[in-house]
């Protein structure tokens, strides 16, 4: 059993280089330790996965384009995820919003390549 994810649940990148924090906008009215929990689709860069600082994924043009300027040395540049489809696996057991959960083993890929993934759940009380 995994734990449910909520608002503030902390998520790391394989190609980042800083955490970031999951971001659940109120909209379901669905709380877990008084944070708004977390659906598969709730996977919206910007919204609600902020940059991992910085990216080193040479499928990142920017990251490609500062590697070759420096002469092949990996050149990190600025996160900007690109998150084209949402969390997997969800719970479809426990529905929210009609979407299931999302709990702290399910994991979502950017189109530069890194593997997105939960370190804390953002509570630790409701497991799924």
């Amino acid at each position: 059993m995994g734990q449910q994810v909520c608002m503030g649940a902390m998520m790391k990148c394989s190609y980042g280089k800083a955490p970031s924090s999951l971001v659940v906008l109120p909209t379901n009215r669905v709380t877990s330790s008084h944070m708004p929990d977390a659906n598969i689709m709730d996977h919206i860069p910007m919204v609600n996965i902020l940059p991992f600082g910085m990216c080193s994924s040479l499928a990142n043009p920017t990251v490609a384009t500062a590697t070759a300027a420096a002469l092949g040395v990996l050149t990190p540049m600025p996160c900007i995820p690109v998150i084209p489809a949402p969390w997997t696996p969800g719970n479809p057991t426990v529905m929210i919003g009609n979407f299931p959960i999302i709990n702290n083993t399910s994991q979502c890929f950017c189109a530069f390549g890194g593997a997105i993934t939960f370190t804390n759940a953002g509570q630790q009380t409701v497991e799924d």
